[in-house]
């Protein structure tokens, strides 16, 4: 249940002209990932703002630099413990700052100013904690010696779809919400399900 991640090496074949710019002048695998959360910085401030649009066009770009700090730590053969640390911790931030903006909208919903102690807002800092447990799943299983699992039936991809409708449909932050908050916790189930077996499988 790869969910939109199936899309990737599609995604990867189309950035395929920027990894090979990227290694003709030695560019670090760390700058996509620092233009990665870059991006996911002024998307934030374009989903408080309701820019849905821009906020697409942003989210999109935080996906490629996720997409292309590991495609050029490959392909100049640079990858290293580290730069792993700093994939991850970009990818959390970035999400933490798309949430961020999300909440501001959902406190502009009820009127003049920000309504922080709503309903929306609350839903929506459910789904971003919510939202930190499918990597929390594949981690664990990683560092217990599994394979480390990606995809299901809401990862990155799609919680960056789910942000974006959001923001143009105001009055669904609510309900998709909700939706992250069941996909991320399937998606994390999924996701330790996978380890549980490939670690029973080494016993």
């Amino acid at each position: 249940m790869n969910g939109l991640y199936g899309l990737k090496p599609w995604y990867t074949r189309r950035l395929s002209s920027i990894v090979t710019m990227a290694v003709a002048h030695r560019l670090s695998p760390d700058l996509f990932t620092a233009v990665g959360v870059a991006a996911a910085g002024a998307a934030a401030a374009a989903i408080g703002a309701g820019w849905w649009v821009l906020a697409a066009v942003f989210l999109a770009i935080r996906l490629a630099g996720a997409n292309l700090d590991g495609a050029v730590a490959r392909a100049r053969n640079v990858s290293r413990p580290w730069g792993f640390v700093v994939n991850e911790i970009g990818d959390r931030s970035a999400d933490l700052l798309a949430f961020a903006g999300l909440a501001v909208w959902a406190a502009r919903q009820g009127g003049a100013g920000l309504h922080w102690l709503s309903w929306p807002v609350l839903g929506t800092l459910l789904a971003a904690l919510a939202a930190s447990l499918p990597t929390f799943a594949a981690l664990a299983g990683a560092a217990a010696g599994a394979t480390r699992p990606n995809g299901g039936p809401l990862g990155k991809t799609e919680r960056c779809l789910a942000i974006v409708v959001a923001t143009a449909v105001p009055a669904g932050i609510g309900w998709i919400s909700a939706l992250i908050v069941t996909g991320s916790l399937l998606t994390a189930g999924t996701r330790l399900a996978g380890a549980h077996r490939a670690l029973s499988e080494e016993q």
